[in-house]
């Protein structure tokens, strides 16, 4: 039997990258997806890549006004939730020195305003037993020159699974954070300084990691599975590092 035969799940972010990985997988495990992001073109290619189990809806993780309209056409359409990624986030590398106001309020606003605030709208549809998965970093624990921003982003996300644990753990929600490092996905292209630097930018990246490779995209989407499941029933509050071995050598 497939591992979330009837399930209904929402992945943020889920037009491109990661996102798009884990619910294309979560699709071919039986659920049904709701996809969030700002593009809607890219967002219509998403659904067509995932194929008839899969809804996407337009809207921008730091407005609550669009979160309250994705989770209304949720709750009109299905009435629950069942798995829920919050995957929505930015890297917009910038060391101290340089810093600016713009990039520390975008970082933080999607990376953590919209993570807080897509838990606190999601909250009246989420089902006992449901799975709740906060994607993080392995940069919430490392120091790295020019992530100093995106790096607590990242670890105010691990911060909240842990409170969310306490907290939701009577409605019998389980919150966990899978944290990725080095993956080869279109945001190594974002950290380029130039058009062409992606390629070093992913091998600068590659050789960071113990097994001297980038994570592929399937390998996150199959540890998602896990905590989406209930393959991980008695699994709560923890940080599941999928990162070649990058935070542990």
């Amino acid at each position: 039997m497939s591992k979330l035969n009837g399930k209904v799940a929402v992945v943020t972010g889920g037009s491109s990258g990661l996102g798009l990985a884990m619910a294309t997988r979560f699709a071919e495990e039986g659920a049904f997806v709701y996809i969030t992001g700002r593009r809607q073109s890219e967002l219509d290619k998403a659904v067509a890549l995932i194929g008839d189990n899969a809804v996407a809806v337009q809207g921008d993780v730091q407005r609550v006004e669009d979160l309250d309209h994705l989770f209304e056409k949720i709750r009109q359409e299905k009435g629950r939730i069942d798995v829920l990624v919050a995957n929505s986030g930015m890297v917009a590398p910038q060391i101290l020195d340089d810093a600016t106001e713009e990039n520390f309020d975008k970082t933080f606003g999607v990376n953590v305003r919209g993570v807080y605030f897509t838990i606190d709208r999601a909250l009246p549809l989420l089902q006992h037993g449901s799975s709740v998965i906060l994607v993080s970093s392995i940069a919430a624990n490392k120091g790295v020159p020019g992530y100093g921003t995106y790096s607590a982003s990242k670890a105010a996300v691990r911060s909240f699974s842990r409170t969310w644990t306490a907290e939701l753990l009577d409605r019998g929600i389980r919150v966990n954070t899978l944290s990725p490092g080095p993956f080869d996905t279109p945001i190594m292209d974002g950290q380029a300084d130039t058009p062409d630097g992606g390629d070093a930018v992913r091998a600068k990246w590659s050789a960071a990691v113990p097994m001297k490779r980038l994570g592929r995209s399937e390998e996150l989407a199959a540890a998602a599975l896990f905590l989406a499941s209930d393959e991980s029933s008695y699994i709560a509050g923890v940080d599941l590092i999928v990162d070649g071995g990058a935070a542990a050598v």
